[in-house]
């Protein structure tokens, strides 16, 4: 059984292995220090589609299918995804994982999907009702500048703290397995407000000053 520290942490009792995963990635992210480490990198930020929502759909569906393949697995064999992006609605987890008919939860932790979904990744197989689960998550700079800033068409003028959001997509495959690495536990967090007032500066939001907190 499970054991829990304080309030938010998370030790849990069972083998929890992070057995495959597979990463794809735009042209900017292939072309930077990481770049070797992807599995795939598109050099079209479309990926052949009439809108980058489209190719952000297109690039999480060949991501899931590329740890299926790398996993040697059929959809059938993933009990549970938990998928999530940038977009109102989980629009591009939600096209791109639909033709797998794989049970999944969206959810929108916005940079922090990844880590979210594989928390309740490790509690659904931790609850004994899960053996193999999948945390997915996606964004696609294009898309995200239109959700929350200017579409790239209006042609705004960037500030110097404005920053690039990821076009990257990952799978991770989350078993009841004896391999490495292990999920040997895990946090939840607060919400907080740290009392940040540049809606433009995205960075200061996700690694804040302690000195700006506001009760």
């Amino acid at each position: 059984m499970a054991t829990k520290k304080g309030r938010q942490t998370v030790f849990t009792s069972k083998p929890i292995s992070v057995s495959a995963w597979a990463l794809s990635g735009g042209k900017k992210e292939g072309d930077g220090p990481l770049g070797k480490g992807f599995d795939y990198i598109y050099k079209d930020s479309l990926l052949g589609q009439e809108s980058w929502e489209k190719g952000e759909s297109i690039m999480i569906r060949n991501t899931l299918d590329t740890l299926l393949k790398k996993s040697s697995l059929l959809p059938s064999d993933i009990e549970l995804i938990f998928s999530g992006d940038l977009m109102n609605q989980c629009t591009s987890a939600t096209y791109g994982i639909r033709s797998f008919d794989i049970p999944s939860y969206g959810i929108y932790g916005a940079c922090s999907n990844i880590g979210e979904a594989v928390s309740l990744c490790a509690m659904a197989i931790e609850s004994g009702g899960f053996s193999r689960c999948c945390a997915l998550t996606s964004s696609h700079f294009c898309t995200a500048e239109r959700q929350f800033r200017y579409p790239l068409e209006y042609g705004g003028v960037k500030t110097t703290t404005a920053q690039w959001t990821v076009t990257a997509a990952s799978a991770l495959l989350i078993e009841n397995k004896d391999q490495p690495p292990f999920i040997r536990a895990f946090s939840t967090g607060t919400i907080t407000d740290m009392g940040i007032k540049d809606i433009t500066n995205m960075g200061a939001a996700m690694a804040p000053d302690e000195e700006v907190h506001t009760p």
